[in-house]
């Protein structure tokens, strides 16, 4: 008799086949993926520290965070298509950053700066600044999906862009350090400026983006375009609260003109439709022969109820 095999209990081989999952091979990453990343990162580490500063009421080190985190957020989109390191990732990313960047930072610098004095409504009005800059940027993230937007709208942001309006809001701050006194007035003053900071992030208004320009430089402009930014950052070192607060008013001074600029495309946009309208109706209508004009084939339903012609 002979003894089982393979079964258990009666000394036989009791293994059974390991089944092999198969390793999930991840694949490199390019390195060009992931310096515009790093730029992102860089600039939320400037907003979190904008965030200690203001605890710490260190206001001077605070803006300068808070601009500092505004130039690496014009820096890393325009990097990351540059090298063509563009991605879902990295959009995502520089979203969560702009919110903290832009919408906590800048509200809670407002707050512990003079908001506070107006216990819960300088509360409030840091809160609506915060949450409208997260609209601001949800909505933004919705619209660049969208199939019928025309080509020309890429030129201009829907309601002001986060980063113009954390520069903007601190304007109160820029004109206390330039010699403004500060009072119970200055205060509401504040309260009602980020009020109309933050409805102009959430609202309609169409707002040059700005995203298009310096792509290409003729070369003849790259020394003196080199001498202009060098120029600028140093009047921005030597003099920052005079040169953020004129910028911050040519800003404002300059949303009407980006209005005026979207009406113009869109006359243009529907003047070119409906010329591509009336082309298109001409092309359709019967065409005459020999002076005769032949009449436009019947439509389906008149088709329909005429009889058949009996042959």
């Amino acid at each position: 008799m002979k003894e089982p095999i393979n079964q258990p209990g009666f000394g036989g081989n009791n293994r059974r086949p390991r089944l092999r999952l198969p390793q999930r091979r991840f694949r490199r990453i390019p390195v060009r993926l992931l310096v515009p990343n790093f730029i992102t990162l860089l600039a939320l580490c400037a907003g979190l520290t904008a965030i200690r500063m203001a605890f710490e009421n260190r206001y001077v080190l605070a803006l300068g965070a808070v601009v500092f985190a505004a130039i690496l957020d014009g820096i890393d989109g325009r990097l990351a298509r540059f090298l063509k390191g563009t991605s879902r990732f990295g959009a995502e990313l520089d979203s969560l950053t702009d919110f903290v960047n832009f919408g906590v930072a800048p509200a809670l610098i407002l707050y512990f700066w003079s908001l506070h004095d107006l216990k819960s409504a300088g509360w409030i009005a840091a809160m609506v600044f915060a949450i409208c800059t997260a609209l601001r940027l949800a909505r933004f993230n919705v619209m660049i999906d969208d199939p019928d937007r025309p080509a020309w709208a890429n030129n201009f942001f829907t309601g002001m862009p986060a980063p113009g309006g954390a520069i903007t809001v601190l304007l109160p701050i820029y004109a206390a350090f330039l010699g403004l006194p500060r009072s119970h007035v200055l205060t509401w003053v504040t309260l009602v400026y980020t009020l109309l900071i933050a409805s102009l992030m959430v609202s309609r208004l169409p707002v040059f983006s700005g995203k298009r320009v310096g792509q290409r430089v003729p070369p003849e402009l790259v020394g003196p375009l080199i001498v202009v930014v060098v120029l600028f950052i140093a009047l921005l070192i030597a003099y920052p609260w005079v040169i953020l607060t004129a910028g911050t008013l040519a800003y404002l001074g300059a949303l009407p003109f980006g209005l005026m600029s979207y009406r113009r495309y869109e006359r243009r946009s529907r003047e070119a439709k409906a010329e591509a309208e009336a082309k298109a109706q001409g092309e359709a209508a019967p065409q005459p022969v020999l002076g005769i004009v032949r009449p436009a084939p019947p439509a389906d339903a008149e088709r329909e109820q005429r009889p058949s012609r009996l042959n």
